[in-house]
């Protein structure tokens, strides 16, 4: 477990889409490093997850989609520990479907979580950053920047959270707030687990490290680019080297 230089305050993280996969995987990351983390996720068993991590963790049941739900969770965080440092857009919501099938309602639900809710996050949590600033890390996809055929809304919205990291990486730059992008490739988590053999196959062929990625290797890199005191608008690719190839 690497241990926090004792000189410096721990930092105190807000990370949506925690409950499990990569979200869970950073808020493991910053809590071995001796920073606090507020676990945010829809699924109520988020306070559990959180007693698990021990006492520098908190978890918050709170539908980022519902920025009355976002803004009370900010506030909680800000209430225990007297601000916030990092924050970790990581929420995000997946549903397939061709151009001409995919239902209007998922398309929107789309968008709505995954653009929307990190407007209502990074809006909430404003007000409580420090003056000294803080940093803000969105997590984007491949798909985002390279076209993938049945994605059109996810593809969308992780675009959309793209130009919304180059727009803020601007506007807050005068607040000391660093905002960058980390885009992961193809992760083993529970819900690639799901993808048939032969589907992850043909998947892993394509990427030039021939293996899939873990949510770990994601949230070192997520620890390192918060802490980057110099980058920001940075779009930060962690994936084998897939974009090189597609």
């Amino acid at each position: 477990m690497e241990v926090q230089d004792p000189r410096m305050p721990p930092r105190r993280w807000v990370v949506t889409g925690a409950s499990r996969g990569i979200g869970r995987s950073i808020a493991e990351r910053a809590i071995a490093s001796g920073d606090r983390v507020c676990l945010v996720a829809r699924n109520p068993d988020i306070t559990e997850v959180a007693r698990e991590l021990g006492d520098r963790a908190m978890g918050i049941a709170a539908d980022v989609t519902d920025p009355d739900q976002v803004s009370r969770c900010c506030e909680a965080v800000a209430g225990a520990w007297g601000g916030v440092d990092v924050l970790v857009n990581n929420a995000g919501l997946h549903r397939g479907g061709l151009v001409d099938r995919i239902a209007l309602d998922d398309f929107e639900a789309v968008l709505d979580t995954n653009v929307g809710g990190p407007l209502n996050t990074i809006r909430s949590c404003l007000p409580h950053f420090p003056e000294t600033g803080g940093a803000i890390v969105n997590i984007g996809a491949v798909v985002g920047m390279r076209g993938f055929a049945g994605d059109v809304a996810y593809g969308s919205s992780k675009a959309a959270l793209s130009g919304m990291t180059q727009v803020l990486a601007v506007e807050l730059a005068r607040r000391g707030i660093r905002v960058n992008l980390v885009i992961p490739g193809f992760v083993s988590t529970e819900m690639t687990a799901e993808i048939p053999e032969k589907a992850r196959a043909r998947i892993i062929e394509d990427i030039p490290l021939r293996r899939e990625g873990s949510a770990e290797e994601i949230a070192d890199v997520v620890f390192w680019v918060a802490g980057s005191s110099y980058m920001t608008g940075s779009i930060v690719a962690t994936d084998g080297g897939l974009m090189c190839k597609l």
